[in-house]
């Protein structure tokens, strides 16, 4: 998803808006979680851009859009950019020294 949402509508006031915009956005994730995984891969990650337009976009975390949506109102913006790209996401083992450390709290 590669999208220019924009902060103005003739019959929507400001705040249901931005709650339309956050709804479409979790649809999306949801519908692109539910996608057959191919094999050998664990789960759906995403690789997310935020900015005034696509030019100044920058890289954010998935779980922090709604927050940049949030501030994009605050500011008064006009309109924003979102980039949601899906790619294949593999699960890590951690550093063996890491379980220790946790083990002793």
């Amino acid at each position: 998803m590669k999208k220019t949402f924009k902060l103005s509508h003739p019959k929507l006031k400001l705040p249901r808006l931005v709650e339309a915009i956050k709804y479409e956005i979790k649809k999306y994730i949801r519908r692109e979680r539910r996608k057959k995984l191919p094999a050998g891969v664990d789960f759906w990650d995403f690789d997310c851009r935020f900015g005034v337009d696509e030019a100044t976009s920058e890289v954010i975390h998935l779980s922090t859009i709604n927050r940049h949506i949030s501030e994009a109102e605050a500011k008064q913006l006009d309109s924003f950019y979102l980039e949601i790209l899906v790619k294949p996401g593999y699960r890590t083992k951690k550093p063996k020294g890491m379980l220790d450390i946790e083990d002793e709290d």
